[in-house]
């Protein structure tokens, strides 16, 4: 299944554990592994905590200073700190399904996260029976 993100800002997380869900409960698939993946080089996906939005604005910040905007890249397009970051991040997460429920902890969420934006983008969910 693909999915549609709309992104806002240049950098941002967006909590997708919700639309990610919904796939897993309109499957009806019971047990078995849900994969998400991000089929861009300057997006990523990751899972962290989702019931305080400053730990997702931490991230980015943490993210900005370790990789800053400008710098001496080669890269034409202009956005080799994007590509940076989704190689930090991740292109794919893998969450296990119980009872029709995602795996997560208490304090988890799954998140979309865009480094080039705004955009709309696509995200990837695939379901694996068990």
């Amino acid at each position: 299944m693909r999915l549609t993100v709309k992104t806002h800002s240049q950098t941002e997380m967006i909590d997708v554990t919700r639309l990610v869900q919904q796939q897993v409960t309109d499957s009806d698939m019971k047990n078995g592994l849900c994969m998400v993946f991000v089929p861009h080089t300057t997006a990523a996906v990751t899972i962290n905590e989702s019931a305080d939005p400053a730990v997702s604005r931490d991230i980015l910040m943490v993210l900005n200073k370790m990789v800053p905007w400008k710098d001496d890249y080669r890269h034409m397009e202009g956005n080799s700190p994007a590509h940076l970051k989704t190689s930090i991040i991740g292109s794919s997460e893998t969450v296990a399904v119980e009872n029709g429920q995602l795996v997560l902890g208490t304090w988890q969420g799954i998140f979309f996260c865009e480094f080039d934006g705004p955009r709309t983008r696509k995200l990837d969910v695939r379901l694996t029976r068990s």
